[in-house]
């Protein structure tokens, strides 16, 4: 069997010195916002080329919180891409706010910037774009619509940490970059953990109060806020990891490589990611576009091959926003990658061997 992901290998090769940090936080007994949770805020937002990180409980937390403290809430619009995760959209929910979602270009998946523009009323306070299985959206264009009408720009980068645009980090670019640290992301913990980097230390200490429950000094509180703090253990243990990060991210893009020239070569009709020239993607997902897709899928399993479906149904369709009243066929760009992408098994020991099993599987379902 290859899974789509294999954690366990990466773990064996890891195993004395996440066990040695393990260690370290239970002999200091500071297991929340210990002395590693700093030393990753630093690390993280050196390795984005931030100023500042504000570790927080999850991805999901670190848009929410970062919503909070832009301060966007009832009777707002917030414009994003409805092919995500639920969690880029149920946020924005969360915060009172409304998710006005625009089409993705069908080549990149990212959201689509003429769409983004088109889109802008009276009631937008911000723009979430997502970067979408490790490739930056088109962040010049966004970033103009956003300045042009005073928009924030909360970056969701939970696929993405290291990824670059025009060679600036994802993360970097917009008011504030979201992180997750899910244990199948890039970098991942071994439970849930998240970070909100930005180079504006006044947000930076926004985030810091909120996520301690609205309040800097114990038992004394400014604001609404939240219990979101990123575990002691868990850093302890991104620290370790994040010194291999750029050489699992090399890894990537190799396996990324390979996986595109076997796939040309073997004539299957699938389409291989398409890469803009300006971006360093990170893959993480190798993501095709496959005629028969579920069935495709249904023949790898067979041959004991993982995959996954990401994303199967936009949200504009799905019953969480039924009241929005998009109806089938209004993003017809989503719609079509819903029904027709397929990720691929992706991580950095990922063998030629593998690949090369995986593409003579994908061959044969179409001969």
């Amino acid at each position: 069997m290859i899974p789509i992901l294999d954690l366990k290998t990466q773990y064996d090769q890891l195993r004395d010195e996440i066990a040695a940090a393990i260690q370290g936080v239970l002999e200091s007994g500071a297991f929340v916002l210990g002395p590693d949770v700093k030393a990753l805020e630093q690390e993280v937002a050196d390795y984005c080329r931030c100023r500042h990180g504000v570790g927080v409980a999850s991805g999901t937390d670190a848009l929410r919180l970062s919503l909070a403290a832009l301060e966007i809430g009832a009777g707002d619009e917030v414009i994003t891409t409805p092919f995500t995760f639920v969690a880029t959209a149920n946020t924005i929910s969360h915060s009172g706010a409304r998710p006005v979602f625009v089409d993705i270009d069908p080549l990149t998946y990212n959201l689509d910037p003429a769409l983004v523009a088109a889109a802008v009323t009276p009631a937008t306070k911000a723009i979430v774009p997502v970067h979408l299985y490790g490739q930056p959206a088109e962040m010049d264009a966004i970033m103009a619509i956003a300045e042009q009408h005073g928009l924030a720009v909360i970056e969701d980068a939970a696929q993405a940490i290291g990824a670059e645009y025009q060679g600036r980090r994802a993360g970097s670019i917009g008011h504030v970059g979201c992180l997750s640290f899910y244990p199948t992301k890039n970098l991942g913990a071994y439970g849930d953990a998240g970070m909100v980097v930005t180079n504006d230390a006044v947000l930076a200490d926004k985030l810091d109060v909120l996520r301690r429950q609205g309040g800097k000094t114990k038992y004394f509180h400014q604001v609404l806020g939240f219990n979101s703090r990123l575990d002691t253990m868990q850093a302890a243990v991104l620290r370790v990891k994040l010194r291999y990060l750029e050489r699992w991210q090399e890894a990537r893009r190799a396996a990324a490589r390979r996986y595109t020239e076997l796939l040309a070569a073997s004539g299957a009709p699938v389409v291989t990611p398409h890469v803009r020239p300006d971006v360093r993607h990170v893959y993480h997902q190798y993501t095709i576009r496959a005629p028969q897709r579920d069935a495709l899928a249904q023949h790898l399993q067979q041959r004991g091959v993982g995959t996954m479906i990401y994303y199967p149904l936009p949200l504009h369709l799905q019953g969480l926003y039924r009241d929005l009243g998009m109806a089938g066929g209004s993003l017809p760009h989503a719609e079509a990658a819903g029904h027709e992408v397929l990720s691929l098994p992706m991580f950095p020991e990922l063998s030629a061997a593998q690949q090369e099993e995986i593409v003579a599987a994908i061959a044969e379902f179409y001969r």
